[in-house]
């Protein structure tokens, strides 16, 4: 008796890539390309209608991203199976995929055998991480065993770039002068970030920043 085909729905804004996983995909005979998304909000909707074995997820994407698809398409289709696709393997990005409800992990530059183990493994409910990521899915675990989570702390690009000015001895009125922000928005992100790094003074934040390689003396 033939062997159903695994029903597969793909997800990714860059439509090169998206074009070229689909060519693989309709390459594979065990597989049923069921449709493509091209931001997150999209995806959702296309799968709470097609009802895919597997999902192949892009992580960065317009509109809703990876992460908060993924959470929902968990929320809404229990026994959703997602693999995430990135060119990151960032720990925290790994961590939020996963305790999205993730059950693979793929590196955008997997190889044709990779991506079709990573489905096969997945529609059989069992995790999938390409070889760049099983390294770091252990550290990941150890850091969490030993109470260190400090991995998991991301800085976005504007609060980066605040950061780096700060370093510089730039006070809030003229960071606001230069992004063409208010004073009262600058002081909001440094609030933030002072909280991410857990600190309560500029001191705090260039020793942080230092320490984390945020900032170099000599950019």
């Amino acid at each position: 008796m033939e062997k159903p085909k695994i029903r597969v729905l793909i997800a990714d804004d860059h439509i090169i890539f998206r074009t070229g996983l689909k060519s693989l995909l309709l390459s594979m005979p065990q597989i049923e390309l069921l449709g493509e998304a091209s931001d997150g909000s999209e995806l959702v909707s296309l799968a709470q209608q097609l009802f895919p074995d597997v999902i192949l997820v892009d992580i960065i994407m317009p509109v809703m991203d990876g992460i908060h698809a993924t959470r929902e398409l968990c929320r809404s289709i229990p026994g959703c199976r997602i693999i995430a696709l990135s060119v990151s393997g960032q720990e925290s990005m790994i961590m939020d995929m996963l305790e999205a409800g993730a059950l693979g992990y793929l590196l955008k530059n997997a190889d044709n055998q990779e991506i079709e183990n990573a489905i096969s493994a997945v529609y059989q409910h069992r995790p999938y991480f390409c070889k760049e990521i099983t390294g770091k899915i252990t550290e990941v675990i150890a850091k969490y065993q030993s109470g260190d989570t400090s991995f998991l702390i991301t800085f976005t690009d504007r609060e980066k770039e605040i950061i780096h000015m700060i370093c510089e001895e730039y006070t809030s009125k003229e960071i606001a002068r230069l992004l063409f922000l208010s004073k009262r928005t600058i002081e909001g992100h440094r609030t933030r970030i002072m909280n991410k790094m857990g600190v309560k003074s500029i001191a705090g934040i260039i020793t942080y920043a230092l320490e984390k390689g945020l900032y170099k003396v000599d950019s």
